[in-house]
């Protein structure tokens, strides 16, 4: 008996117990590492490697094997099934048609092997089919203990830390929320499940979503880095350069950090997952729709609000509203302004019209100036040829200086018209810019908006009695206005004065240039040569308010005379001496060699000849060679007039020899001659 029941004990035992079940092994889906980075790489810049820690690791053994690896792994198989005994079953009664309550002898329910195969197969289809490394939904059934617990709809839970839903604070149970599969079955038995993977990956998907569709998807400012920013989109971070924070340039990042804004993802790296994004682009391309309907509804003439967005040297650029426009200088005033910026400003709200636009080029030039009426249309009556106006002068030139009577209205003085002299004046320096003055209207044409004006013709002409001012030979100390290479201006009174001629400045001295014997704003004693009335000319000299020394000069400097002279200057043509009395001589190349064949320099003093006088042309040659030769030929003569009294002083002593010879020798012929005829008597 006891054996028998311990038999059924052992059958009962295997029929309670279920035959293994054999999973099938779900594909591996491959899941690529997501790098939260970013890395500024927009059109030429580059921004520093920005890599997030990974955040979806490879799966443990599935992610690093190959799908054919996993083929070849051998399937565990099926384990035998057991034959449960038949026992008599026990009727008790049918609750329900479709279920068998049959019992069996120990009053429990009895299952055919067609009805457990039938059972297991329904069960199975009420549960989800689960691949690692895929993201699926699942319910919150329970939060307890800092943790979460979902119903994925699979044969057990997933868990899940608390920390990784601090996005959705209010979770509660019964919320859907997706999540990422990282296994099926840890060590632990335990299905592995994870939030913050399946977020990131999801986040990547904008991303790319963003970059080759276009989207736009919102991101949280976190922090500042070198070049740009650092942004949280949906928990993957990436890299905002400073350039396409703004269509303006940006310079305070900090005041970006803790912002949500929208933005365009500009580039992605597949290989190390990271990506630049853009709110520039939104901003473009919201200005570039603007710029549309801006383009497709202005006309010339058209009056638009703008603001002063940049001053430059040639103009101002306006923001009207999506679309610059151009404000040249030209433009903004009817008067002459140096800079833009001494009418407008940043930032400055004004009204311009639209002066032409090209919609190909998309540019738009605009006016400010065209507002009012051109100040030629509003010019007072009173203006006429004759009346006097006072101005500033705003603009000078070589052949004159204009004046701005009022903005806008400008007139010319000729240098001709300031002063009533004919010397030549320079109007640069005679005017400064901005410089108040006063003149008479000469001419004015309204419908060509020219005037013309004059200074001098505030005053009378002083040359309708210029002859009875000054009359020829009369003396007069000017004062120098003026230097040419030709000669000096000087100013006799207000706007009368004369020339005198270089050749004019001295009886004595030649100069090269006049400035070597004044200068500019010098007085200068003059005598009136000659006036030309018509021609408004008056001919000066300051060599005649002394006598001429020339006429008693020809007495001491004659042809033929020798003077020590000091040599000047010197050039190919020859050299110039300095003699007594402050005459200058000229010596040819040809006279100016020395003893020693080489030509006279400046500095030294040597004797000359005069060689030729002119009185009537001041002119006197030299010649230090003619004087070397004239000093050869004296010696070579003395020389000869000594050799000669030699010459005579020797044939006076051999005379004087010889008479005494012949003396002597007579003494001895006399002497002889007694001798012999002594001896012959």
């Amino acid at each position: 008996m006891l054996e028998e029941e311990k038999e059924l004990n052992n059958e009962q035992e295997e029929v309670n117990t279920p035959a293994e079940e054999t999973v099938e092994t779900p594909a591996v889906t491959e899941v690529p590492e997501v790098v939260a980075a970013a890395t500024e790489e927009v059109a030429e810049e580059e921004a520093p490697e920005v890599v997030a820690e990974a955040v979806v690791e490879p799966v443990v053994a599935a992610a690093e094997t190959p799908a054919a690896k996993v083929a070849e792994e051998p399937v565990e198989e099926e384990e035998e099934e057991v034959e449960l005994p038949e026992f008599e079953p026990v009727v008790t009664g049918g609750a329900h048609d479709d279920f068998n309550w049959s019992m069996d002898k120990r009053g429990a329910i009895a299952y055919t092997q067609a009805e457990k195969a039938t059972l297991l197969k329904q069960y199975d289809e009420t549960l989800k089919s689960v691949a690692e490394n895929e993201i699926i939904r699942g319910r919150v059934s329970a939060i307890s203990g800092g943790d979460v617990v979902l119903d994925i709809n699979y044969k057990s839970d997933g868990l899940i830390p608390m920390s990784e839903f601090r996005d959705t604070p209010g979770l509660a149970q019964g919320d859907e929320v997706e999540v990422y599969v990282e296994s099926q079955e840890d060590s632990q038995g335990q299905l592995g499940l994870s939030r913050r993977k399946a977020k990131i990956l999801r986040a990547w998907e904008s991303i790319v979503d963003s970059f080759k569709n276009g989207t736009i998807i919102r991101g949280t400012v976190i922090s500042k880095t070198k070049g740009g920013l650092i942004v949280d989109c949906n928990g993957l971070e990436t890299f905002l350069p400073g350039s396409q924070i703004d269509i303006k340039p940006v310079i305070d990042y900090d005041q970006y950090v803790g912002k949500v804004m929208e933005f365009k993802v500009v580039k992605v790296n597949e290989q190390i997952k990271n990506a630049v994004v853009s709110h520039k682009a939104l901003i473009e391309s919201d200005l570039a729709e603007q710029r549309e309907q801006i383009l497709g509804s202005l006309d010339k003439g058209q009056v638009l609000e703008g603001i002063v967005k940049n001053i430059t040297d040639f103009g101002a650029f306006l923001d009207l509203g999506g679309v610059d426009g151009l404000l040249y200088i030209t433009d903004i005033s009817w008067g002459r302004i140096g800079h833009p910026s001494e009418m407008l400003s940043l930032n400055q709200r004004i009204n311009v019209v639209v002066l032409d636009f090209d919609e190909n080029k998309k540019r738009i030039s605009l006016g400010l100036k065209q507002l009012t009426p051109h100040p030629w249309e509003v010019l007072s009556s009173d203006v006429v040829e004759g009346s006097v106006v006072k101005g500033k002068i705003v603009n000078i030139e070589d052949y004159g200086a204009f004046v701005e009577i009022q903005p806008g209205v400008e007139g010319l003085i000729h240098i001709s018209e300031i002063t009533w002299g004919n010397q030549s004046i320079n109007a640069k320096e005679y005017f400064k810019m901005g410089q108040e003055v006063e003149a008479r209207v000469v001419t004015i044409d309204r419908a060509d908006r020219k005037m013309s004006l004059s200074i001098k013709q505030l005053t009378a002409d002083p040359w309708s009695e210029i002859s009875d001012r000054f009359p020829i030979g009369s003396r007069y100390t000017g004062t120098v206005k003026n230097i040419t290479n030709y000669g000096i201006f000087v100013e006799l009174s207000e706007g009368v004065g004369g020339m005198v001629h270089i050749s004019d400045l001295s009886w004595t001295k030649r100069y090269a240039h006049p400035s070597e014997f004044t200068k500019v704003g010098s007085p200068l004693e003059v005598v009136v040569l000659d006036i030309d009335k018509e021609k408004r000319q008056i001919s000066l000299g300051h060599k005649q308010t002394q006598e001429n020394p020339w006429d008693g000069f020809e007495e001491l400097f004659p042809v033929g005379s020798y003077h020590e002279a000091t040599a000047m200057k010197r050039d190919d043509k020859g050299a110039t001496f300095q003699l007594p009395h402050g005459l200058e001589a000229f010596a040819p190349a040809k006279h100016i060699r020395k003893e020693d064949g080489q030509p006279v320099n400046p500095g030294d003093v040597v004797t000359v000849k005069v060689i030729e006088f002119n009185k009537e042309d001041r002119r006197i040659l030299v010649s230090h060679t003619r004087y070397l030769e004239d000093l050869k030929y004296k010696a070579e003569n003395a020389v000869r007039a000594e050799r000669s009294k030699e010459e005579g002083e020797e044939k006076a002593a051999i005379a004087d020899v010889q008479k005494k010879v012949e003396k002597e020798t007579l003494g001895d012929l006399a002497a002889l001659a007694a001798l012999k005829e002594s001896l012959e008597k």
